[in-house]
């Protein structure tokens, strides 16, 4: 029996934080001397940041850097180095916008979740610093060590892999998303489009140019959660 109000979905990246974390974690990992040549690790990250922006990146090119980026140290290691990251980048990034878009939800019954191709490892820490319990992101693989491999466990949650797993997700709830009379999903990007066009409320937040125009012509709500900043999106 479905018990909440509505369904309430959120893209993580440029949509309830100001920033990509995982284009954040690379440069932090470049910065602090982890990630190898740093500049090598910058052009690389921003050539991908570069593609995934135009949407010619796909997500196994995205997790040959990005997951790859897991390797380069033990869990115990990536764990304390992710804690310095979450104070020195993340925490500045949790902004009192975002986080009452997502409390107005949950105050209203909303079954809330956030839903990003970002790996689980990066996002994990940021789901809970922003208060909403489910998370669905890409999941990175690891070997019987626990150690991380640089691939992706099951279906990558990108593009239409994200109808995928919200699907997956609500079946393990005994949901569908057909359970909801309303439901909303908040993104930025036109990678995103697959999900938006299956809920009842699809909000272009913060939204690159191409999706502004995009939502405007088809009648979606447009919110710029945090236009008092200066965009940082190509």
């Amino acid at each position: 029996m479905n018990t909440y109000s509505h369904l309430a979905l959120f893209d993580l990246d440029h949509t309830l934080l100001p920033f990509d974390s995982d284009y954040q974690w690379a440069e932090f990992l470049a910065r602090t001397g982890r990630a190898g040549d740093p500049d090598l690790a910058r052009q690389r990250n921003d050539d991908l940041m570069r593609r995934y922006n135009e949407g010619t990146l796909s997500a196994e090119e995205a997790a040959d850097f990005m997951l790859g980026l897991l390797r380069l140290g033990s869990p115990q290691e990536l764990a304390a180095w992710h804690q310095e990251y979450m104070r020195e980048v993340v925490a500045p990034g949790l902004l009192p916008a975002a986080q009452a878009l997502v409390a107005e939800h949950q105050s209203r019954g909303g079954l809330c979740a956030i839903v990003t191709a970002t790996n689980a490892f990066v996002t994990e820490p940021i789901a809970q610093a922003l208060g909403i319990e489910h998370l669905i992101a890409t999941i990175p693989q690891r070997d019987a060590q626990g150690r991380y491999t640089g691939r992706i466990e099951g279906t990558p949650s990108f593009q239409a892999g994200k109808v995928l797993r919200v699907r997956n997700w609500l079946q393990d709830l005994g949901l569908q998303l057909e359970s909801f009379a309303e439901s909303w999903f908040y993104s930025d990007s036109m990678n995103d489009l697959p999900l938006m066009e299956v809920v009842t409320h699809p909000v272009a937040t913060n939204p690159s140019d191409s999706l502004r125009t995009l939502a405007q012509g088809r009648g979606w709500r447009v919110l710029d959660l945090f236009a008092d900043m200066q965009d940082t999106k190509s």
